[in-house]
């Protein structure tokens, strides 16, 4: 191992780390370790100044190694590697202790988080030490893009990249474009007609030479890389027999939207077993028809809103919605507006009147004298068929939070706000573009605040509610942003790949393909010719996975080679 010149960084985070770990011991004590020649702290590392600091000390200390103990590394690696590579040093000779996920805000011993903290930068000062010197390559970029779903979103990503001068494929699975919004009358806060906002995209859509729109259609097999993709997409309509269709593109846009909370799951609303109980979607097929009414066509005397149906409940789903509660308020403005003496009646867990012009309207919303009932959550409000002398259809009986009483509400039509929920096509589509979901079904990020319309799969964006529940201006918001990612590489020609991926020595590969079965990222495959496994490197994650199982020790991963793992364990063990 040549000699070499390490900076150590350790990070307060505010008082993330450093109300739990002593920074200054963790920076004393990085001083005495091995080749290190420079140790401090700053509160924010990950700040403009924090990163000038690491500059200016590699460019005025001479630094050809730098460690910086902080967050995870899937947070701001990346942030620490473009320090290095703007004060000319290359972006692989760093190395990030995680003190805070893995240390801080896991312990309440200070004594004994410190010492962790300790071993940790320990651990990476003697692993840097023997980090190599890494390039990354570049391959050609197809400009083409697949866009996955028709709906607001979809719509809006396409145009943005077509108008932009490339070629769009946009698959939809239904027989027409406009997704959930075109099942909706009028959008919160400005009463706006959802058909307006869907026809002027779609005519555009459907006008633009650019794009192929691809109705009844699903993706069925996506293969490559970034830059590289070849997709399989299958159409299916009652006119024609059923066709499968090939083309390239560079980068995937999944656009797939949401589907509402099937309320017959909660017994304790009646929903199909009362005939004057529905769904919000339900209400605004009603609504889109120009008609409030009962289910023998009489107009109702009192409507209830009743929120949160599958959202913000354990049982269902935990999150919330986000949308229902502007939407309540707008079928109160509705209701009133089509039955001047209607009373109505909105029953709630609380209310999240969280975008702009919302608070405004929920003050509107009490001015035309909506009767707002809260009540707790994890309880329910219980609806049931009134008597013939209770001068209603229903009642509904909520134990108020507000007074502290047990009440029944009148109703002649009760509109549950269901939740919305992950697609229960979801898995197909995450499996087809290799990315992730959560434990709801929601597709997962790359970053939730840095990066929240890229995946771990490169090429591969998520936008819209497919992602997390969202209402308009945010779900064109990431479409939007997906689009002007895409076409920054796609401007490009190329694209580049990082350098840090698994590489097979053909010389003692046994082709036993224990590796091409368990790749998660689908990065290897096998020559048939030459009876080997071969990583592609453009699309390899270096996760470890296939190098660990080879039986052969013929794959060595690039930037976690033996050598790193051992002085890094060594380092935390000593």
């Amino acid at each position: 191992m040549q000699p070499c010149k390490i900076g150590v960084y350790v990070c307060q985070c505010g008082t993330n780390i450093a109300k739990v770990v002593d920074c200054e011991d963790v920076v004393a004590f990085a001083a005495t370790l091995p080749h290190v020649v420079l140790s401090k702290t700053y509160k924010y590392m990950c700040s403009n100044p924090g990163q000038d600091m690491i500059v200016q000390d590699i460019q005025s200390h001479g630094l050809d190694r730098v460690v910086v103990a902080a967050c995870s590394p899937r947070m701001h690696e990346r942030t620490f590697r473009n320090a290095l590579q703007v004060a000319g040093l290359n972006p692989y000779f760093f190395e990030m202790a995680n003190i805070r996920e893995h240390c801080s805000w896991v312990h309440e011993d200070h004594v004994a988080a410190t010492e962790k903290a300790k071993a940790l930068v320990r651990g990476a000062v003697f692993r840097v030490a023997r980090h190599e010197a890494l390039e990354r390559k570049t391959v050609d970029m197809c400009p083409e893009v697949l866009v996955l779903g028709g709906g607001v979103s979809g719509l809006t990503a396409a145009l943005d990249i077509a108008e932009a001068g490339y070629r769009v494929r946009l698959v939809e699975r239904q027989g027409a474009l406009g997704g959930n919004l075109a099942r909706i009358d009028l959008t919160a806060p400005y009463l706006n007609a959802a058909r307006d906002l869907l026809t002027e995209r779609i005519t555009r859509v459907t006008e633009n030479e650019r794009i192929d729109v691809l109705l009844h259609s699903r993706l069925v097999n996506l293969e490559g890389f970034i830059g590289n993709y070849r997709a399989t997409v299958e159409t299916r309509d009652a006119d024609n027999p059923p066709r499968k269709t090939e083309f390239l593109v560079g980068n995937v846009i999944v656009a797939t939207g949401y589907q509402e909370f099937d309320a017959g799951r909660i017994t304790h609303y009646g929903y199909g077993k009362l005939p004057n109980v529905v769904t919000s979607f339900e209400f605004e097929q009603m609504l889109r028809q120009g008609r409030v009414q009962m289910d023998d066509g009489r107009l109702p005397r009192f409507v209830s809103i009743v929120h949160c149906v599958g959202s913000r409940s354990q049982e269902f789903h935990g999150y919330c919605s986000r949308v229902c509660c502007m939407t309540a308020l707008k079928y109160a403005h509705e209701v009133r507006s089509a039955i001047p003496g209607c009373r109505v009646s909105d029953i709630y867990i609380d209310m999240h009147a969280f975008g702009k012009g919302h608070e405004d309207f929920y003050r509107r919303s009490s001015e035309v004298k909506t009767l707002f009932l809260m009540y707790r959550k994890g309880d329910r409000p219980v609806i049931r068929k009134a008597q013939p002398s209770d001068g209603c259809d229903m009642l509904i009986e909520v134990n108020e939070q507000l007074s502290g009483e047990t009440i029944e509400i009148p109703s002649d039509l009760v509109v549950l706000m269901v939740g919305m929920e992950a697609r229960s096509d979801a898995h197909e589509v995450a499996r087809l573009v290799n990315i992730s979901q959560d434990k709801e079904g929601w597709f997962i990020e790359s970053h939730p605040k840095l990066d929240p319309v890229a995946t771990t799969t490169d090429g591969i964006y998520i936008a819209g509610t497919c992602a997390a529940p969202k209402d308009i201006p945010d779900t064109v918001a990431q479409a939007r942003a997906s689009a002007a990612r895409i076409l920054a590489k796609v401007a490009r020609g190329k694209i580049e790949v990082d350098a840090v991926y698994a590489e097979v020595d053909e010389a003692r590969c046994s082709g036993c393909r224990i590796c091409n079965d368990l790749c998660p990222y689908s990065a290897i495959e096998f020559d048939l010719e030459k009876k080997v496994s071969r990583v592609i490197s453009a699309v390899c994650k270096a996760c470890g996975a296939c190098g660990s199982a080879c039986p052969s020790g013929a794959i060595k991963a690039r930037h976690f080679t033996d050598a790193q793992i051992f002085a890094q364990i060594e380092g935390v063990l000593r």
